[in-house]
């Protein structure tokens, strides 16, 4: 009885591998008609028993399902991917076998999907279809994964397609692997332009300098990607609210490239978020001592100090911003802010005198203080209404006209006041 079972399985298995074999046969006839559809068919009626299957067959099946998923280029991304697994399992099974026949036509095939990626990849990123871009860059990347700087241009078209999900997962693995996109570039200038231009390699260059056409060639490295990727990985962490990792990945971008301004302006601006008030200062003046003329760095340097209650420290700041930019309204909008502060704790004063003769007298130079603090607030809140024209401006204005007895300015900021109100 059991010598019978054994037969009777072994019978099985080899009905089995008859229909397995003509599945494979049915769908190399119609990948030869281009029948794609009936191609995928055959084959995933034939996959169930693949894995059982002699080397041979293995890698013919897998070379003919990459062909039907592929299908000339038509298939869909799932399938393609499917499509380019496929062929790399071709390669490998050939490879582990030391038996090759499906080999050199697989890289004739991935030649020619290569291509048609990187012109598809082109072609879209030329009509701001970024996402589609992105795919087709990826898709040669994975053809051709020596060829890292395909995912470099897929991870850049997806940030332009703002698919931050996307882009951090190939920055990420891009970082992984060490990505530099250092090259070596051949430049020359054009005698005509007087301008320096690139050649794709040094022979196409040496081409040109024999023409007469060109000087100054120059063998010279690209710098380096490394920083930009660490870059831009710390700041989709920002724009995904993810502070923590925003800021280990900030600090891993500053030791690529420690003298990048804006990195370390972005590492303050991420510590404030999360409150760390100090640790923003610090980066702040520091960005400062990197950058002193830059307006608008000291500007925040004053925000800073006045949210912190260091006032005079703001007004320092406030005016260095409004040295170096006088056009910025903002900077002289907060420092009128700054100088009227005082006039609530000068009317508590006020309010808590007496009716003495000396509560008067002392009521008297309160008055005057503030009638002060109101003439150096002017020049402040002029400028930034003329720079930047708005309601609530026009409306301090107009108060302080009205405090100072200033009945022309009154009447002039008055009509301005109701003009903005109306919409005029």
């Amino acid at each position: 009885m059991k010598k019978r079972l054994i037969i009777a399985l072994a019978l099985m298995v080899s009905g089995f591998s008859f229909a397995q074999k003509d599945e494979i046969k049915t769908a190399e006839k119609a990948l030869k008609d281009n029948n794609f559809a009936e191609a995928k068919s055959a084959l995933n009626a034939a996959q169930s028993l693949i894995g059982s299957a002699d080397e041979k067959t293995q890698a013919k099946y897998y070379f003919l399902k990459g062909q039907a998923l592929y299908a000339n280029g038509a298939g869909s991304n799932a399938d393609i991917d499917a499509a380019i697994e496929s062929f790399t399992k071709v390669k490998k099974i050939e490879a582990d076998s030391g038996k090759e026949k499906y080999s050199s036509e697989v890289d004739e095939i991935k030649t020619q999907m290569l291509s048609n990626f990187l012109t598809k990849g082109q072609t879209a990123l030329e009509q701001k279809q970024y996402l589609k871009s992105s795919d087709h860059f990826e898709k040669a990347y994975r053809m051709s994964l020596k060829d890292t700087v395909y995912l470099y241009y897929a991870a850049s078209t997806a940030v332009s397609a703002q698919d931050y999900d996307k882009s951090l997962g190939l920055y990420e693995e891009l970082k992984a692997l060490g990505f530099t996109g250092i090259e070596m570039e051949y430049t020359a200038v054009n005698k005509e332009t007087n301008e320096e231009e690139n050649f794709t390699n040094k022979s196409m260059r040496d081409i040109a300098m024999k023409s007469g056409d060109y000087i100054k060639p120059q063998d010279k490295k690209s710098e380096s990607k490394a920083s930009e990727i660490m870059k831009n990985i710390a700041l989709i962490y920002v724009s995904k609210g993810d502070n923590e990792k925003a800021i280990s990945a900030i600090k891993d971008a500053r030791q690529q490239d420690p003298d990048d301004l804006n990195l370390l302006i972005t590492e303050a601006n991420v510590h404030l978020k999360l409150g760390n008030r100090d640790e923003f200062k610090v980066l702040m003046e520091e960005a400062t001592t990197k950058d002193p003329d830059n307006a608008e760095l000291q500007y925040n340097l004053g925000v800073i100090a006045a949210e912190g209650g260091d006032n005079e420290a703001a007004k320092k700041y406030y005016a260095r911003a409004i040295e170096l930019n006088p056009e910025y309204a903002d900077a002289q909008n907060n420092m009128a802010v700054l100088i009227l502060a005082k006039d609530e704790e000068i009317i508590e004063k006020m309010n808590a005198l007496g009716n003495s003769a000396a509560d008067n007298k002392k009521y008297d130079e309160y008055k005057a203080a503030r009638l002060d603090l109101y003439r150096d607030a002017i020049p402040y809140l002029e400028k930034a209404y003329k720079i930047k024209p708005n309601v609530s401006t026009a409306k301090t204005l107009m108060n302080i006209y009205s405090a100072i007895g200033d009945t022309v300015k009154f009447k002039e900021m008055k009509a301005k006041v109701e003009a903005l109100e109306n919409g005029n």
